[in-house]
């Protein structure tokens, strides 16, 4: 079946489903699914990850963290409209290009998901929050909202942000400083723009206009890049707004921890579920929240001896930044996080990632069949 005849299938219902559903979050503002429509209760979702020329998708693991955030938006929209989602995996399918057979069943009487109405206004925020400490109803809402087997371990007061500060900070070095991640962050931002459809704009990024603008002129070659970062401290800026300061205001930080340490693709479709639920309910409570995943990245290249990049010098930074990652997590927490982040009361974000329109987002079949 073409496009156009998928188009023409769908029916009102199913379009406010996956309009809804498309607003899930996913790294740098990939989109890694397109649909398919076989019947007007049958999608199936062709996912696909980066993990080919992005450093930070290590074995797709961040795609899959997204798809599992589609499936669960797919299945509080569905909730909207008295549906219940079921969603089967082809196993057939190779990693690199996770399937999912969707089905919408009718569930009578089943009440709506109060989550549902906070899809498309659930964003990133990247700059400052309030340091008021969350309220106990808001920590108990928060661990209330995740499935069974996920629990959440805070980090608050002054010593802990500024410990997950560092953190954040520490890592931003070197994610700053290899080429193999310049050629990541010169492809996703968008310059000079308030919102994006496909990338990240440069204004939810969290720098100030003048920081702004000596990054889009640094990051046109990798040569400027390297020569600022080695003698004029060119990280020293956008690692101070986008990492550090950012780090310490705010309520706390978070970890999402996983009852076993994460394994295969279902282990993180599941632990993105968990986190849409969670990200959705901190937006519901007026809260605002900002993914944190380059530590655990990171560190699992370490833990598993990978090559990321062929820079000297990045390897040994990156073992140093996976034991300061274990110390401020701890060890049992360590093994079993699927999602960092940091939390607070604050104004919504003024610039974020928009979504491609969903007549792009329907093909006739799936991305490499």
């Amino acid at each position: 079946m073409g496009q156009a005849a998928q188009i023409a299938q769908i029916d009102s219902m199913l379009e406010n489903i996956l309009d809804q559903a498309r607003w899930a979050p996913s790294g740098d503002n990939t989109q890694p699914w397109r649909f398919e429509i076989v019947e007007p209760r049958h999608v199936v979702v062709h996912g696909f990850d980066t993990r080919s020329h992005c450093v930070y998708d290590l074995d797709g693991h961040p795609s899959q963290l997204s798809l599992g955030a589609l499936l669960e938006s797919l299945a509080l929209a569905a909730s909207s409209h008295g549906l219940r989602m079921e969603a089967r995996r082809r196993m057939a399918m190779p990693d690199t290009l996770p399937t999912f057979d969707v089905l919408l069943v009718d569930s009578p009487g089943m009440p709506p998901d109060p989550l549902a109405a906070f899809l498309p206004r659930r964003s990133v925020q990247r700059r400052r929050l309030s340091t008021r400490r969350l309220r106990a109803s808001e920590k108990a809402a928060l661990d209330a909202c995740l499935p069974p087997g996920y629990t959440v371990q805070w980090y608050e007061g002054g010593r802990a942000r500024l410990a997950c500060a560092r953190l954040m900070f520490d890592n931003a070095k070197l994610r700053l400083t290899m080429p193999e991640a310049h050629k990541v962050h010169r492809d996703v931002i968008e310059w000079g723009a308030r919102f994006s459809a496909d990338r990240i704009p440069d204004q939810a990024l969290g720098v100030d206009p003048m920081t702004a603008r000596l990054m889009r002129w640094v990051m046109q070659s990798w040569r400027r890049v390297d020569f600022f970062n080695t003698w004029l401290a060119g990280t020293l800026a956008p690692r101070l707004q986008m990492d550090l300061l950012p780090g310490i205001s705010c309520a706390a930080h978070f970890a999402l921890l996983a009852a076993a340490p994460p394994r295969h693709t279902d282990d993180y479709v599941a632990a993105g579920r968990a986190m849409q639920r969670f990200w959705l309910t901190a937006t519901r409570l007026g809260l605002q929240l900002q993914p944190e995943l380059t530590p655990l990245i990171f560190a699992r290249y370490v833990r598993e001896r990978r090559t990321f990049s062929r820079t000297e010098g990045m390897l040994e930074l990156a073992q140093e930044l996976a034991v300061q990652c274990q110390t401020v997590l701890g060890p049992a927490a360590f093994d079993r996080a699927v999602f960092l982040g940091r939390i607070g009361a604050g104004p919504a974000a003024q610039a974020r990632s928009l979504r491609r329109p969903l007549r792009d987002l329907i093909v006739a079949s799936g991305p490499g069949e």
